[in-house]
């Protein structure tokens, strides 16, 4: 997502703790990750995987000359004959050691075998990160997480529109999701300064745009 749509976004979300929030965990990943030199771990649970987060990651450590935002994408289903960035498997985590940062993308609760990794690679001195579904486990394991409560997606956000032709505040957070919010903050941390304002724009065509946008095909190499 350009830094135009993400400027959208943002001013669709205006009035709800979203950008700020986003903004404040993508800040913890940043200074979790630079310092280091990278070290940027990316899991998901066996029934999401967060390619595209990593995908976009990938794109921002490009744009912002910071390479160490760059994630291994640590797989479930990884296979010796995938492309190297993509054949990392769930093994990578019994190696992780002080300094790392691994980031838990679990819109669910995930299985007790991730839980139990995540578990030990905090013993091991990871920092651990989690954009989770709510589930208390994954909460308790990181040392900072951003919960997005399973409600809406953009679809329906434009069904609403369609509906009664505006949009509170309170529709608007029902409206959010993973991808939303991993869009948000994949884009803040390769940010170097706050994208300004952009109005005048009709909120149905904002949205429309948006959708049209989160909705598109995934980045050619993942």
């Amino acid at each position: 997502m350009d830094t135009v749509r993400v400027a959208l976004l943002r001013e669709v979300l205006a009035g709800t703790p979203w950008p700020g929030a986003t903004r404040r965990f993508a800040r913890v990943l940043r200074s979790s990750v630079v310092p280091q030199g990278g070290g940027l771990l990316l899991v998901g649970t066996e029934e999401y995987e967060p390619w595209h987060l990593a995908a976009h990651l990938v794109d921002e450590a490009a744009w912002s000359g910071l390479p160490e935002l760059a994630p291994t994408l640590v797989r479930h289903r990884a296979r010796p004959g995938d492309p190297a960035h993509l054949a990392v498997g769930l093994g990578r985590l019994e190696s992780v050691r002080r300094g790392e940062t691994l980031l838990v993308v679990a819109p669910e609760r995930p299985e007790a075998e991730l839980l139990e990794r995540v578990r030990d690679a905090r013993r091991a001195g990871a920092t651990v990160l989690a954009l989770d579904g709510g589930d208390p486990e994954v909460h308790g394991l990181a040392h900072e997480a951003l919960t997005v409560a399973a409600r809406g997606n953009a679809m329906n956000a434009m069904n609403a529109v369609d509906t009664v032709g505006t949009m509170s505040s309170v529709d608007t957070m029902d409206a959010v999701d993973m991808d939303m919010v991993q869009h948000l903050v994949s884009a803040a941390a390769g940010e170097n300064s706050l994208p300004g304002s952009r109005g005048g724009r009709p909120f149905r065509d904002r949205l429309s745009r948006l959708v049209d946008q989160l909705t598109s095909p995934p980045p050619a190499r993942w």
